[in-house]
């Protein structure tokens, strides 16, 4: 039976020991080894119960009770959670990706982080056993998957089904939901600020009183979607924003290769070109580009592929690069402060100073800019000015932080790295 609807059934309650035991043998199940067998738990009660990084990918809890469990970092990729009961379930980190979690419950859990990739999140039906044990599939008559009040922020939605899902006042915040379907899903005063919500199919859904700000919306559907009182200052959608590439007057591909040659040559050959304001969205992937030097101030480079760009010395200030592929650029010297750069894949780039003739050198500037949820592991960020940034749930492993300015973090709150 859907965890939407009062279920007073009792579910015999898993002992630790059963636990342990049915995870060694799932995770020789899931390595072909002697003794291996499928977790099978349906119907039972497993709340309370620690299952943290735990591999029971494709396990089965259909109709299970889980509440308050701990399954931070824990593999449920292809597991069966259809009906359960999660609410105030730990799923930090998870992997749900393809999860059924039809009619599953899920008020007040903590998703941040987690993966949820095409997780099938629809309305359920009611499912209940006789009294041979048999399995009968009854006629929906319950609430919607139930995310009321649920901690979703920076998890990965990508191509998820949550049609008709009850998510009211649940916080998205910064979360993946490329190509989400959300078809008639209750988001009234959800907070949905930075998802990028690109491709996401949002038809008759309830966004009354929601938080869009900073939002991505690139080819999102809203036929019939009730908007009433939502907040979407600042929202990236289908519309040009500012400057079109025409005004360069040479295609992006000439601009590119004649400031290439202006950089090569110390300014005899080529061309100097200003790129600020202009909306670059629609130029490709351009793994290796030269853009030494080049004044790109406030423009919108919104999930572009840059891996292994040349940016040494870039003028980035406000620049848009959400979602942006930055891995292994360089970027030494470049003044990124207020640039949004979140969600951006920043791994082993060179934010590094620039080391210029006498002895001078220029850190990166990083102030006022938003790295929420950015991946800056093993980036060099040595001398890096980092004042007011906001470093919400940026992953800095192995990065190197040595003499870096870090933004003073609120009273209670620790660090992430």
């Amino acid at each position: 039976m859907s965890a939407g609807r009062k279920d007073n059934r009792q579910r015999p309650k898993v002992g630790y020991g059963e636990l342990l035991a049915a995870i060694a043998d799932h995770e020789k199940y899931r390595q072909r080894l002697s003794g291996g067998r499928r977790t099978i738990f349906q119907f039972r009660d497993l709340s309370n119960l620690t299952m943290a990084g735990a591999d029971l990918a494709g396990a089965d809890f259909t109709g299970c009770k889980m509440q308050g469990a701990n399954l931070a970092e824990t593999n449920l990729s292809q597991a069966v959670l259809y009906a359960c009961d999660l609410r105030g379930a730990n799923l930090q980190g998870a992997r749900l990706d393809r999860a059924d979690l039809r009619g599953a419950s899920l008020r007040g859990a903590d998703l941040t982080g987690a993966r949820l990739l095409d997780a099938d999140m629809r309305d359920g039906v009611v499912a209940e056993r006789d009294k041979y044990g048999n399995v009968h599939i009854k006629k929906p008559d319950h609430d919607p998957v139930d995310l009321g009040g649920a901690k979703m922020a920076a998890a990965d939605l990508t191509g998820a089904d949550l049609s008709g899902v009850s998510a009211g006042r649940t916080d998205f915040t910064d979360a993946i939901m490329v190509n989400c379907v959300l078809t008639r899903a209750n988001l009234a005063a959800a907070r949905l600020e930075g998802a990028n919500l690109s491709g996401a199919d949002l038809s008759g859904a309830n966004l009354k009183d929601a938080t869009l700000r900073g939002a991505v919306m690139v080819g999102a559907k809203l036929e019939n979607a009730m908007m009433a009182g939502a907040d979407v200052q600042g929202v990236l959608d289908d519309r040009q924003k500012g400057r079109p590439i025409s005004d360069l007057g040479v295609s992006i591909d000439e601009a590119l290769k004649l400031y290439a040659a202006w950089v090569g040559t110390g300014g005899q050959q080529g061309r100097l070109f200003d790129f600020s304001e202009l909306d670059l969205r629609g130029i490709g992937p351009r793994q290796g580009v030269i853009l030494t030097g080049a004044n790109l101030r406030g423009s919108v480079l919104q999930g572009l592929n840059l891996e292994r760009a040349m940016m040494q010395g870039a003028k980035l200030m406000d620049a848009d690069l959400r979602d942006a592929n930055l891995m292994g650029a360089d970027l030494r010297g470049a003044n990124l402060s207020g640039a949004h750069l979140v969600r951006a894949d920043l791994r082993d780039a060179n934010l590094g100073p620039l080391t210029m003739g006498g002895g001078r050198y220029f850190p990166v500037n990083l102030s006022r800019s938003l790295l929420r949820s950015a991946d800056l592991r093993g980036a060099l960020l040595k001398n890096a000015v980092m004042d007011e940034a906001d470093l919400a749930r940026a992953l800095l492993d192995g990065a190197d932080l040595t003499d870096c300015r870090l933004p003073e973090m609120p009273a209670g709150m620790r660090r992430r790295n």
